[in-house]
């Protein structure tokens, strides 16, 4: 799953990366939790009938809109990419309100092996960026919500899949991460459909994340800074590290 993450880069290199015609200006967060709000790019119709790409905050935890009070439905931050497309939860966003996560780092805990028991060291948490130094499009859901005394809030989730050779080490699942190239073929609902989308999730090449132990100060929702990320040991590269790709930003 993906639970927690981080987006600091700063925020003209976000917009110059993913293209979407807002200027936001907003602060580095280090521990993003569910529930919050979060920024992701999704594809609107402009005034000229063209489609452009926009930079919206939604609460992190999709909702249906068929769900009438959501104390009664459950967090939803993540969908499984295996079964995405059947779920009555996600098959009309998968087809409609595909969209984009803003992120430059996740968060993921390696838990001993064998049963939980009392007296055990925490989880080990690590930091996972991109080898390339650039940011991380995680795919995602959006969906609308309308609540019965007036409320509309936007809501999205994060599409998972099975974890790629070394995330293995650490969890069995890994967002799905969507490369530059295939931006316009996840955002655009009306040029690809559900089976282009799924083509696209799919754990990410064995050489495209980077992976840095960090202390437990990441587990309490309420440490924000740039401290949660200090690292504790080595960071573990892949073999062959891609060179940063300077020309996205331009």
């Amino acid at each position: 799953m993906c639970g927690r993450y981080a987006i600091t880069l700063p925020p003209e290199a976000v917009r110059a990366f993913f293209r979407y015609v807002q200027q936001p200006n907003f602060p580095p967060r280090y521990n993003v939790a569910p529930t919050q709000p979060v920024p992701i790019v999704r594809l609107e119709r402009d005034g000229n009938g063209g489609k452009t790409r926009h930079f919206v905050l939604v609460r992190w935890g999709f909702l249906p809109g068929f769900v009438k009070d959501p104390k009664d439905f459950p967090l939803v931050i993540n969908a499984r990419a295996e079964t995405v497309a059947e779920k009555p939860s996600f098959r009309n966003a998968l087809k409609r309100r595909r969209c984009i996560f803003i992120a430059d780092a996740f968060y993921e805990w390696r838990r001993a092996p064998g049963p939980k028991r009392k007296g055990a060291p925490p989880a080990q948490p690590f930091l996972i960026r991109r080898a390339d130094g650039l940011p991380l499009a995680l795919a995602g859901l959006w969906e609308g919500w309308n609540g019965p005394n007036g409320e509309e809030v936007d809501t999205a989730c994060i599409i998972t899949t099975d974890a790629n050779g070394p995330m293995a080490a650490i969890h069995d699942r890994m967002p799905v991460i969507l490369e530059p190239r295939d931006f316009d073929r996840w955002l655009d609902c009306e040029e690809h459909d559900v089976g282009e989308a799924g083509t696209l999730m799919r754990p990410a090449g064995e050489d495209v994340l980077e992976f840095t132990p960090i202390g437990t100060a990441i587990n309490k929702v309420a440490n924000d800074g740039q401290e949660v990320q200090t690292p504790t040991g080595p960071t573990e590269r892949p073999t062959a590290r891609a060179p940063a790709r300077t020309d996205l930003f331009g």
